[in-house]
């Protein structure tokens, strides 16, 4: 009898075996990589050695990456990008514009050069590169890395900070919202910056929403945690017909209701402020909730989600878009950045799409499924819906 291939006995094998064997070959792989022997031996074996080279920058890459960032930041409050957009200057020009002596500004251009930001001319000129370019065509990611600034203090001692040893934290107070016990009652001062920060980042991802799921079907949305209105504008002007409720706190509803005059849409939109403890508006067949889940721990997210199922009508629809744990090419900024970023916030965590598609279901919603967008990086989208015939009782247990 011919002899099974080694794939096939190991599919044969019962799979706490098979984890046995994957377990025991990893624990030698890793003692054998771990050996400083090998790693040299490693960069000099002709097949090795580009392994070895790109492990080697990797995690250089992750000791210098606060580095990396400060250069950005750097560039970012010196308004560097918005200088080279008129087009490329010498290092003494860019050291006089930015009141730079002459061998930091053409440090920080060489250090900008080698991150992809800017591009060194042969005649020693510096230019834009794309991701400088792109840093000008997206506003709101200026606003997250000037804003980083705190989340760096929090990040100073990250241990500390696991252990929640480091008292309070500089994105708590700025988030008021997250740890206090009647979040609408905060005073509008208390809303103001992140209600602007919200603003500026919402941008970016409304239009990957609305092409991934166009309103057109929709009459009336109900915009939950909808800030000052970014994504309700930009939903607004692609659907002249389309009616518009945002809810958030009173202060942020407040200046939400200003935009929509400013933009000649308050007649179509109004801006209601309140707790979602307290029940939402009911009537629309349409809910959004663009980033406001992750912002919530389990217990408040599911109430918020039955509060949006108990407004819906039957029938409609919940869109939940939000940047999401295990995303495919992406897992560190889902896993790694928001789970920092939302641990020193003090509220919420980043949630894998099968968590949330679970949490929706209890919530009683049905046919939740994910559809596609542009740039599942910044925001993925759930869409689920209410149905149209549900049971009097137990159907958002």
């Amino acid at each position: 009898m011919a002899r099974a291939s080694p794939e096939a006995e190991l599919s044969a094998v019962p799979p706490s075996r098979a984890a046995g064997w994957r377990e025991r070959w990893l624990a030698f792989r890793h003692r054998l990589v771990a050996r400083p022997a090998f790693q040299r031996w490693a960069a000099g074996f002709p097949l090795t050695r580009p392994v070895a080279r790109r492990n080697a920058r990797a995690l250089f890459d992750l000791c210098a990456g606060f580095v990396y960032a400060q250069v950005l930041v750097a560039c970012v409050r010196l308004d560097l990008f918005r200088m080279l957009a008129e087009g490329p200057l010498p290092p003494e020009t860019v050291a006089r514009r930015t009141d730079l002596p002459p061998d930091s500004a053409r440090l920080l251009l060489r250090a900008a050069a080698s991150l992809g930001l800017l591009t060194p001319l042969p005649d020693g000129r510096y230019a834009l590169a794309d991701l400088g370019a792109a840093l000008l065509g997206n506003p709101g990611i200026g606003a997250m890395i000037t804003h980083h600034a705190m989340l760096y203090e929090d990040l100073r001692d990250p241990v500390a900070l696991l252990r929640r040893e480091g008292g309070p934290t500089r994105l708590s107070a700025y988030w008021g919202y997250a740890g206090a016990a009647d979040p609408a009652g905060l005073p509008g001062e208390a809303t103001g910056p992140y209600s602007a920060l919200m603003g500026a980042s919402q941008a970016l991802v409304a239009g990957d929403i609305l092409d991934a799921w166009p309103l057109g079907r929709h009459r009336r949305l109900l915009d939950v945690g909808g800030g000052e209105g970014a994504f309700a504008v930009e939903a607004l002007r692609r659907h002249p017909h389309l009616a518009l409720t945002l809810f958030d706190l009173p202060p942020v509803a407040a200046r939400a209701r200003v935009r929509f005059a400013a933009e000649g849409l308050d007649g179509r939109a109004e801006a209601v402020g309140g707790s979602f403890h307290a029940g939402l508006p009911p009537g629309a067949d349409a809910v959004s909730l663009v980033r406001v889940i992750h912002d919530h721990d389990d217990a408040p997210a599911l109430a918020l989600l039955r509060a949006a199922h108990a407004a819906l009508a039957p029938g409609g629809t919940l869109l939940l878009a939000e940047p999401m744990a295990e995303t495919p090419g992406a897992e560190p900024v889902g896993d790694a950045y928001f789970g920092f970023y939302l641990l020193a916030m003090g509220s919420g965590r980043p949630r894998t799409a099968a968590e949330l598609a679970r949490m929706l279901a209890r919530a009683g919603f049905s046919a939740v499924r994910e559809v596609p967008t542009r740039r599942p990086i910044l925001t993925r989208l759930l869409v689920a819906e209410r149905p149209a015939a549900e049971r009097l009782s137990g159907s958002n247990v």
